[in-house]
């Protein structure tokens, strides 16, 4: 729907500043998302570290003429040369954020259509896509795009219903008391979906049944609320929330519930389903075994029948759940190309989210941008009109090469600008078939398509395969720590280094970085200068740290941009003459001071002498000063980090006096960020939390790395005969044993060999059996259902690294960082 921009301004209670007269169809918080901009609304949020004011400049030259700014940016906003002027619209508000929201309200209250509104711990996103799935053969359904369910995801979603929608699902997920309210009036659901309540963010909540009852206010309002009244917890939680609403609250055990479960058979590869609703008895199956997707089907099957969905159609289209994928996947692609993979489902929403992801990854690569796109199904629309907003997508987001398969998509060819490279074909079989996809060739291709295209047979045409051993690296949970630890950051204004050193503790460093550069951190961390110019070749421009500069890499330094720590006089006299000689002046170093680790850095009795080399040349200026913790994981040490942070105040505090610029001063690393707040300063380090492990107790904060393989072969091992080398897999009974593809060329310590430590293959532990080979290993899988080409996982969610590093009496970094460049990197985007 478009709105008027006065329209606009009088529902958020604006003060309108600006006479451009225009209409308004997108919204926009993330200046880098940006695709029609005569047509764009931005908003200009705010957060503890950065405001979305500073870029409508660039917003502005790119085309934007419509922004909502609060009162305090506006003030800044005068004062800039283009002033206002009649084709340019300020919204004046105190709080952008609220504005969005409240935008979100008004355009929610022009529909009186069914909307479900779902919430919960786990299963949000994949109850969402299912109902999805079973319902939009019959209605045109606006649902939230993958998991937009935040204070700034729900509006965005919710300004997607227009004219032609008939039903509405919309994920609410909070992550602290008091934001619940805010989704619930803009997503004002009549249909309510709890699915369960597990530790995810559990951080901010005294207790779970505190963020129980928080999420049940989303249902207020509701006419129905759907949820497992065989959870003790969720159905205390209802009955104390004294909801109007009528209850469909599904039991395996209860006969008196609404919707009684009367059998769950799980079979091999599916399980059948009984139930009896308004006294009618039925049956259907799901092609999924695990309880998570049963209790999700149960939760689609209630709602499902309470918009009177015949009994046959459910069991029809139950049959045919697909998985969903909630990530998007970057892979290395045969002849120099990068492939975004997700081919799992496709609507516009989604398809604009992805073409997103395309131009960041694509950015200062040098690659053309190539997209494959399928027919986009069941979305209500018109094929002409559907076609002609991918069009304008396709064209926004500058994709040089397209190819449409399917008859929809290759019946409005001509609508797609005749200035790309342009191919359609019917299906997929006519794409695989013909020679397009052996010509791609130094490009980023996004595969994006409806899954009964199969683009999966896409995929792997393209894949580069070099190794069945693969490390995943999941970069939204990557994210999630960095908040997780940006949280703990007692000013705003602390600034974040973020360790990339070792390739990224083994994740690898370039996408690592990328993203992290895309969430503002202030600096990464490498060891050498050759790792920072590696970044930098790649696109990185971030501040660079080097950690462990060389003698040999100053011209490289310079060259690049990446500025060295300095910890004795040596490496200083010889940084300042390699500058003198190259002309450059001012250049940044990083000081470290030595406060009891006694491995590198200025003793705090040398700054006097430190602060007179400085003074007297202009090569090199200080950009901070810092120290490194001992012990701040440990209690036992605490007396000795106090005494550490003594030290550095004091020394510290003598150089910075000496300058009239700001010299940042950093101390804390992952532990120190946590354990001694009071230290943070202007900076802190975050390393191995970064990754997903808690350095002070090893816990598993969100976890981001999974090292996986497949089996090769299985076969019968009589009791009596042996396993691997030097014959030191004894067998106690007659065994069924698997080889994987994986050994100590690509990480996997020795020791962990001869039943010291386990797998996972198929959510059970298989052991390792006699010694570990260099790029082989064997499992014990008696006990276990598996066949050929099963997937084994090393570590990863259901094995923490912790488990292997507890075995080798080390440290998770040393597990991550020794997994082998051989290793092939699969990072994904939820």
């Amino acid at each position: 729907m478009s709105y008027a921009i006065e329209s606009i301004a009088k529902s958020i209670g604006a003060r309108r500043v600006g006479e451009y007269e225009t209409t308004i169809d997108w919204l926009l918080t993330d200046s880098r998302s940006l695709s029609f901009p005569e047509e764009t609304l931005f908003f200009a949020l705010a957060t503890k570290r950065n405001s979305g004011a500073r870029y409508i400049p660039d917003l502005y030259d790119r085309g934007v003429r419509n922004f909502v700014v609060s009162e305090e940016d506006f003030k800044e906003i005068e004062s800039v040369e283009w002033g206002v002027e009649s084709s340019l619209n300020f919204l004046v508000v105190p709080n952008p954020l609220k504005a969005l929201q409240k935008l979100a309200e008004v355009h929610r209250e022009k529909f009186k259509m069914p909307v479900i509104g779902i919430t919960g711990s786990n299963g949000k996103t994949i109850v969402k896509e299912w109902l999805h799935q079973l319902l939009s053969p019959d209605r045109c359904i606006v649902r939230s795009p993958r998991s937009y369910n935040s204070q700034i995801g729900v509006p965005l979603s919710v300004w997607q219903l227009n004219e032609e929608a008939e039903l509405g699902i919309f994920e609410a997920g909070i992550s602290e008391m008091g934001e619940m309210g805010a989704l619930k009036r803009m997503i004002k659901p009549t249909i309510g979906i709890l699915t369960n309540i597990g530790g995810a963010h559990q951080e901010n909540f005294f207790s779970l049944q505190e963020k129980c009852m928080e999420k049940l206010t989303l249902f207020k309002d509701c006419d129905v609320v759907i949820y497992n009244g065989d959870n003790e917890l969720i159905s205390n939680c209802v009955a104390k929330s004294m909801l109007t609403a009528r209850e469909i609250a599904w039991s395996r055990t209860d006969i008196e519930r609404p919707l009684h479960i009367s059998r769950v058979t799980k079979k091999e590869d599916h399980t059948v389903i009984s139930y009896r609703y308004l006294d009618m008895d039925n049956t259907f199956c799901i092609p999924f075994i695990d309880d998570a997707s049963i209790e999700n089907a149960l939760n689609c099957l209630a709602a499902c029948l309470y918009l009177m969905t015949p009994a046959d159609q459910i069991t029809e289209r139950m049959a045919r759940l697909e998985p969903i994928a909630m990530r998007l996947e970057v892979k290395e692609g045969k002849n120099n190309c990068v492939l975004i993979n997700d081919s799992y489902n496709s609507d516009l929403a989604s398809l604009d989210i992805a073409l997103d992801f395309l131009v960041r990854r694509s950015e200062k690569k040098g690659l053309n941008r190539t997209l494959i796109l399928s027919d986009i199904l069941e979305t209500g629309q018109s094929t002409a009109t559907l076609y002609r907003r991918v069009a304008q997508l396709v064209q926004s987001r500058g994709i040089n090469k397209l190819i449409g398969v399917g008859p929809e998509i290759s019946s409005c060819a001509a609508r797609f600008d005749a200035g790309i490279e342009r191919y359609f074909f019917p299906n997929t079989e006519a794409l695989l078939a013909s020679d397009v996809l052996k010509s791609l060739h130094s490009e980023v291709i996004l595969i994006k398509g409806s899954r009964i295209f199969n683009f999966d047979k896409v995929s792997e045409a393209l894949e580069l395969k070099v190794h069945e051993t693969i490390l995943e690296v999941n970069l939204h949970a990557m994210v999630e720590n960095l908040n997780h630890y940006r949280s703990m950051l007692r000013h705003p204004e602390t600034k974040m280094i973020c360790m990339v050193k070792a390739s990224a503790y083994g994740a690898g460093s370039y996408e690592i970085a990328k993203t992290l550069q895309e969430h503002h951190v202030d600096y990464l961390a490498v060891a050498v200068a050759d790792e920072g110019s590696e970044l930098r070749k790649a696109g990185i421009t971030s501040s660079i740290m080097i950690m462990d500069p060389e003698l040999t890499a100053f011209k490289t330094m310079f060259d690049y941009k990446l500025e060295p720590e300095v910890y004795n006089f040596h490496l200083l006299d010889a940084l300042i003459k390699a500058a003198k000689k190259e002309g450059i002046t001012n250049f940044p170093i990083h000081i470290k001071l030595d406060t009891g680790m006694h491995r590198l850095g200025f003793a705090v009795e040398d700054i006097p002498l430190l602060i007179h080399c400085l003074k007297n040349q202009s090569a090199v200026i200080p950009r901070s000063v810092f120290s490194h913790f001992v012990g701040s994981d440990s209690p036992q040490f605490d007396a000795f980090t106090r005494r550490q942070i003594e030290l550095f105040e004091k020394g510290s505090q003598e150089l910075q006096a000496a300058f009239p610029h700001k010299i940042l001063r950093h101390i804390c690393n992952t532990a120190g960020i946590e354990r001694f707040p009071g230290a943070q300063f202007d900076m802190v380090r975050l390393g191995i939390g970064l990754y997903g492990v808690s350095p002070i107790d090893n816990s598993i904060i969100h976890n981001v790395s999974t090292l996986k393989t497949t089996i090769l072969q299985i076969r019968d091992v009589s009791e009596e005969d042996t396993v691997g080398y030097s014959r030191m897999g004894h067998l106690t009974r007659p065994s069924r044993i698997a080889a994987i593809p994986i050994g100590y060329a690509d990480g996997l310590n020795r020791h962990l060999g001869r039943g010291n430590a386990y797998c996972l293959v198929n959510g059970k532990k298989a052991a390792y059996v006699g010694n570990i080979c260099m790029d082989v290993c064997m499992i014990d899988v008696t006990d276990i259902d598996c066949r050929e080409g099963d997937q084994a996982i090393i570590f990863g969610d259901d094995l923490p690294i912790t488990v292997l590093s507890d075995k080798l009496d080390t440290i998770p970094y040393e597990v991550l960082t020794s997994i082998s460049t051989r290793v092939k990197r699969v990072y994904y985007q939820e």
